[in-house]
């Protein structure tokens, strides 16, 4: 049995989730709460050591390697870092989790969800979050942010094709309609204050709050 909550953030390149997590992972610890706040590909150094590859421009990854890899890096993310922090009580707040892999790998590319999820099931026994926030902006307002984020050059997944963030796109929102009691579709547009008060105010019945 497990005392902590588990929210991950998630959506396509340039919606702010990074910057939501942090300020999601300040707000709960303002509230009294112990928080690990983490992100995927990531979290241990292991994960770290994968993450490094998987952004690397000079390896083709093709979408099984790909998938393979998030799979181990999660795996040692989870066994490490998420499962002890929830065991501990405490809150976990991850900047995406394996919903990008099914976005990712299985809507960008061309493998099954059932293949992504077997993955996960063998090596992070299967473990959701609690509740999901799904990031979403407008096309232009993406473009802006990227073409800041990215000045000195994009890494290997940020350079992929629009056609294929498209696809992750749509995938995104599939998963949320197939998930709706997990899933919270989040209005990336504006300030980041803004989004952030959209996502507390989502929160508040798990946090106990007034709606």
């Amino acid at each position: 049995m497990r005392g902590g909550r588990f929210i991950s953030l998630e959506g396509g390149e340039g919606v702010g989730k990074s910057t939501q997590a942090q300020m999601l992972a300040d707000a709960l610890r303002g509230r009294g709460l112990a928080v690990l706040q983490t992100r995927e590909p990531g979290g241990t150094r292991g994960a770290e050591a994968i993450r490094a590859l998987l952004l690397d421009q000079q390896y083709d990854w093709d979408a099984s390697a790909e998938a393979l890899l998030f799979a181990a890096a999660r795996s040692d993310h989870v066994t490490r870092a998420i499962r002890p922090a929830l065991e501990r009580g405490e809150w976990v707040v991850c900047d995406r989790f394996v919903d990008s892999s099914r976005a990712y790998q299985a809507g960008g590319d061309d493998l099954s969800d059932n293949a992504v999820l077997s993955l996960h099931t063998i090596g992070s026994y299967a473990l959701m979050p609690d509740v999901t926030f799904l990031l979403q902006a407008d096309g232009a307002e993406v473009a802006q942010r990227l073409a800041e984020r990215d000045s000195d050059g994009a890494d290997r997944i940020g350079a992929k094709s629009a056609d294929y963030h498209l696809r992750v796109a749509r995938r995104f929102r599939d998963l949320a309609a197939m998930d709706a009691e997990r899933f919270v579709l989040i209005d990336a547009s504006g300030s980041p204050h803004d989004v952030h008060g959209r996502i507390l105010r989502a929160l508040a019945p798990l946090l106990g709050e007034g709606g």
